[in-house]
């Protein structure tokens, strides 16, 4: 058996984080309140004094791979069930038992001296290699719509992905633009799994040359306002919508990367070999766009918070324009935007972070953190794809990264890098030290 240390009690404050062994199993734990008073005197083994059970489980459902770290957690007969997002099988959190007959792994916690522990049975030497608390959900905006054209006009159940791409990049409403990508996601997830996937509708219809954008104050990049060190509110509502403007975009960016690419093939050695993307490629960047969505909605809900909105101050439309000198190669498109642009972000987002948190504003740092360990695992998505590329062309993923970022990124390649993160994602040094693109005297955008 291996019992792998958690860490620290009190530094749980989530509902569910997302556990990553030395071996590469994944699992989900769960932080959820005690649904009854106990009659024991003495607490469970994975209760604490102030009300909180432990559970933790397999990460992927066992009938179909679905997600459980963002199942629906429901009580029933005095049980914590968690419900598959992707199709509903149910599975008691503490046992693993579903009604549909099949069963889930669960794995006992343990609490003792303030610190939460993991025992894995039937394996030896395990440690803990990450865990991340699992993002919020997208934070939608429903006022009381006056009519219908309020609402966003979602397509039908024949639509082909790439047809609901264009649909999401010529969606000018912010707001109905969050909406149609999560919708999109959890429709392609869902039949993903079925007899019936999405069909890909590839090289059927064009994006646009630029996603559409409500009337807001356009300037160029560096003519944006300076925002300061965070000391005070004016200052973090720059910050905040400097950052939705770029999580807007974002947005577009994953949605395009699908649509604008749908007909590539690699460039085998033999002709013979050259392959067309898997499924898998689109469902990870859906999967990204969701995410940006959702960090967009955090962003537009913090400010409004703190008495401001989204549209209040002039917005940049730089990443796009890294987008547009990428538009006809998907290598350059993911070196420049996922492994420069975003890998950036992994850079200035602890900074940024810091800056909250002496400010005291607490709950951006809370949306902030949700950010950065999503962004990770997009500049992942990226490097992951790079790689493959890579691999069925018999090229160096490395040299195919710098080589683009020299021909197609405007500017060096600058530090201080957060080398930890970045590994996380896998690159590491070689992909960006010493590493200069195209002349270009501007602001570096971060973050994406």
């Amino acid at each position: 058996m291996s019992t792998i240390d958690l860490g620290p009690l009190a530094s749980f404050s989530h509902s569910r984080y997302t556990v990553i062994l030395s071996n590469g199993k994944r699992l989900v734990l769960f932080r959820l309140p005690k649904i009854e008073p106990s009659k024991s005197p003495s607490l469970a083994p994975n209760e604490t004094e102030d009300g909180w059970t432990y559970f933790a489980m397999e990460a992927e459902c066992p009938h179909a791979g679905g997600p459980m770290a963002d199942a629906h957690v429901d009580i029933e007969d005095s049980a914590y069930i968690a419900s598959c997002p992707w199709h509903a099988y149910d599975f008691n959190v503490e046992t693993g038992e579903s009604s549909y007959g099949i069963k889930a792994c669960t794995f006992p916690v343990i609490v003792s001296d303030g610190k939460v522990t993991l025992q894995i049975m039937h394996e030896k030497s395990l440690s803990l290699s990450r865990m991340d608390p699992v993002s919020e959900k997208v934070k939608f905006k429903h006022a009381p719509r006056s009519s219908a054209s309020d609402a966003p006009v979602y397509l039908g159940d024949d639509a082909t992905l790439c047809e609901w791409c264009c649909h999401i990049l010529n969606t000018s409403n912010p707001e109905h633009k969050i909406e149609l990508t999560t919708r999109l996601f959890s429709i392609f997830a869902t039949r993903e799994q079925t007899s019936s996937p999405m069909e890909l509708g590839a090289g059927s219809v064009a994006p646009p040359d630029k996603p559409r954008r409500d009337e807001q104050t356009k300037v160029a990049p560096g003519a944006m306002p300076r925002a300061g060190r965070g000391g005070h509110l004016k200052s973090r509502i720059m910050m905040l919508h400097n950052l939705a403007n770029i999580e807007q975009w974002a947005i577009d960016l994953a949605i395009d990367i699908c649509v604008r690419f749908a007909t590539f093939q690699t460039m085998a050695p033999e002709q013979s070999l050259s392959r067309e993307l898997p499924r898998t490629f689109y469902y990870d960047w859906l999967k990204v766009a969701n995410d940006e969505a959702k960090h967009f909605s955090l962003l537009r809900a913090r400010l409004e918070e703190l008495g401001s909105h989204f549209g209040a101050l002039p917005v940049h439309h730089g990443l796009w324009d890294s987008a547009l000198m990428t538009a006809h190669d998907l290598r350059a498109r993911i070196s420049v935007i996922a492994l420069v642009h975003e890998a950036r972000g992994l850079d200035v987002n602890p900074i940024t972070i810091e800056k909250f948190r002496k400010a005291g504003d607490m709950d951006s740092v809370d949306t902030l953190d949700i950010i950065h360990n999503d962004e990770i695992t997009h500049v992942t998505t990226g490097h992951r794809w790079l790689s493959w590329i890579c691999e069925q062309e018999a090229t160096d993923p490395v040299e195919i990264f710098r080589s683009n970022v020299k021909k197609y990124f405007w500017g060096a390649v600058k530090g201080p890098f957060n080398a930890e993160a970045r590994l996380q994602a896998g690159m590491d040094a070689r992909y960006y030290e010493d590493l200069g693109g195209a002349d270009w005297k501007g602001e570096i955008i971060a973050g994406g």
